[in-house]
């Protein structure tokens, strides 16, 4: 894809032929050379050349993470998704393992070279101009992290700053004496470096940092989270999605905040009813359903993403004819637990919560007694609010009660005492009993 892809946003039939085109030409080549896709055609009946139209992508099953986990185990250790001899591939990454066993994944350098590219879309729907100084407080570990971000800014000329091996403190000094004007991290790391920040008198809104760019939670397009960032850094925060398995393909644009934009050109969107598995209609929440374009030595058809996403219906005041997902992810299939006859997902509780400025930090405890599952949030009091944190936990069920329409047991926690994360946070734990 050139450089005029913001000429082809601007266009459904130009986007759709886009798709098609690199749709067969992603067929014609994996087929029969990748053992996995060629084996689930086989399975399902159906030749790469049947696929004439983007109708006929629902010829093709659905794939799932369960389906590229067994045949990691059964090929150990990377399994059969594989288009090209192993000595084609350069990088190697791995999923965090947040919801079960990490996956690994292979990128050829032309693979490697999609993922720039969608990093150069997202990097021009944020917003990012050619003087930005970008720093990234991350381990530079495994998983994929931000590691396509930082090589992606590289490629776009600007100056990049590595965070990792370091302590939150000597990150914000860094970022500081770099005179960095682009954060990228997790919200939830954002949120810990501001806290470091206060306790070592740092006031982060006379720093140099213009723009968060956030991702790997939903916390970017949680109001209540959104909210708190901005007014703790004076910053703009852009929330922007990916998946280890599939690349980064949303991005939030600079000038249309609280959703995401799909980059179409890169891969092809479903909006299925993750029960019927039916496309919803604009508007409608449903389970996004990715096939990538570009990766092509280890690709994806038709992957349940498990996130739960709603296509807005109303035109695009931009005029661009990419799908945008009105409040972005906004929550997981796979999340969502049903209390006392209520579906509540864990961003719900973080959309309540984080509106409490008193509240440090918080963990959702989900306990599981006598098959019946009750949901306990543990609220960590700022040092100032430690001495009140009666009147906080008041606070903070009466708030869940008002929203939620139910009533959540609240427990204290000691300043300091619940987990801090640089990553994806876990603040979702499971308690059996």
């Amino acid at each position: 894809m050139s450089a005029d892809f913001q000429q082809i946003w601007s266009s459904r039939e130009q986007i759709q032929t886009v798709q098609l085109q690199r749709l067969q030409e992603l067929l014609q080549t994996i087929i029969p050379r990748n053992r996995f896709w060629t084996q689930r055609f086989k399975d399902a009946g159906i030749a790469a050349k049947d696929i004439t139209s983007l109708d006929d992508l629902r010829k093709i099953p659905l794939c799932t993470k369960q389906d590229i986990v067994a045949d990691q185990m059964a090929q150990s250790p990377y399994g059969s998704n594989l288009s090209f001899p192993s000595t084609k591939y350069r990088r190697l990454h791995q999923t965090s393992g947040t919801t079960g066993r990490p996956v690994r994944w292979m990128d050829t350098a032309e693979s490697w070279d999609w993922f720039m590219l969608c990093w150069r879309q997202i990097y021009t729907l944020a917003g990012l101009q050619e003087w930005d100084r970008l720093f990234f407080p991350f381990s530079f570990g495994p998983f994929i992290g931000f590691w396509a971000a930082f090589e992606g800014a590289l490629r776009y000329g600007n100056f990049c700053i590595a965070g990792g091996g370091m302590s939150t403190t000597v990150r914000l000094q860094a970022m500081i004496e770099n005179e960095a004007t682009v954060v990228c991290c997790t919200p939830t790391y954002a949120l810990r470096m501001a806290e470091v920040a206060a306790q070592e008198g740092i006031d982060l809104k006379e720093t140099s940092v213009r723009m968060l760019i956030v991702a790997g939670e939903p916390g970017g397009t949680i109001p209540a989270t959104r909210a708190r960032l901005e007014e703790l850094w004076e910053a703009r925060v852009i929330d922007h999605w990916g998946m280890t398995e599939i690349g980064s393909l949303a991005v939030e644009s600079e000038d249309r905040p609280g959703g995401l934009y799909l980059l179409e050109t890169e891969c092809i969107p479903e909006i299925l009813n993750p029960d019927t598995l039916e496309p919803v209609a604009p508007g409608e929440t449903g389970e996004l359903v990715i096939t990538n374009l570009g990766r092509i030595g280890s690709p994806l058809i038709r992957y349940r993403t498990r996130d739960l996403v709603r296509v807005a219906s109303s035109a695009d005041p931009a005029g661009r004819q990419l799908r945008w997902l009105e409040g972005g992810v906004l929550g997981r299939s796979d999340d969502m637990v049903i209390v006392r006859g209520n579906n509540v997902f864990p961003s719900s509780i973080e959309a309540v919560v984080r509106e409490i400025v008193e509240v440090a930090e918080f963990q959702i405890e989900l306990r599981t007694v006598r098959e019946m599952q009750t949901l306990c949030v543990a609220i960590e009091p700022t040092p100032a609010a430690a001495e009140t944190i009666a009147d906080l936990l008041t606070k903070v069920g009466s708030a869940l009660r008002q929203r939620l329409g139910f009533a959540v047991d609240v427990r204290p926690a000691g300043v300091g005492e619940l987990p801090r994360f640089e990553l994806k946070s876990r603040r979702f734990v499971r308690i059996s009993e």
